[in-house]
């Protein structure tokens, strides 16, 4: 059984999958946590923001005299929440997106977060990261790292995917 936690996009959802629609970082937070523990695998790859505005208008904020400043706070960070509350067997997979350090921030995110797999995003090389329909990826755990070749994203999930279940048996 899969759930798909997923803020509003054009693609379509796969079929036979438990689709769980969110607006906000916070009902993405509220989402999985209440799912957490009846899940075997998680994979964290939504890009959540790290802040949000303090204060939301319903209404248009009229201009003023003088600069404005948006008051930011930090959003719950989901990843830690469930490396802090992992349930014994279960793997925990989250995605790292680096512009600089990749691999050292990524291992860092790894230890820090109590994952079991980082996805490292390589957004330095052409045909990876965001608006592209390929990848390079590197797969980090604690004891290893490898890099994907330039694959299709659906290629590349299925390595994902293939390498969790490998690390599970």
């Amino acid at each position: 059984d899969v759930t798909l936690v997923t803020g509003k996009t054009a693609i379509e959802p796969p079929m036979f999958v438990d689709v769980v629609p969110i607006v906000s970082a916070q009902d993405m937070y509220d989402a999985v946590i209440s799912r957490s523990d009846e899940q075997d695998i998680i994979i964290k790859s939504a890009a959540v923001a790290d802040y949000t505005p303090a204060n939301v208008s319903d209404q248009k904020v009229k201009k003023k005299d003088g600069d404005a400043t948006l008051t930011m706070e930090r959003t719950e960070d989901i990843l830690s929440y469930l490396g802090a509350n992992k349930k014994p067997g279960q793997f925990l997979c989250g995605f790292s997106m680096e512009t600089e350090h990749m691999l050292e921030n990524s291992r860092a995110k790894l230890a820090k977060k109590n994952a079991d797999m980082i996805v490292a995003n390589n957004l330095k090389v052409a045909g990876a990261g965001f608006g592209t329909d390929t990848n390079i990826v590197t797969l980090i755990t604690k004891n290893s790292e490898e890099e994907l070749p330039k694959l299709s994203k659906q290629d590349t999930a299925n390595r994902i995917v293939d390498e969790i279940i490998r690390r599970m048996k």
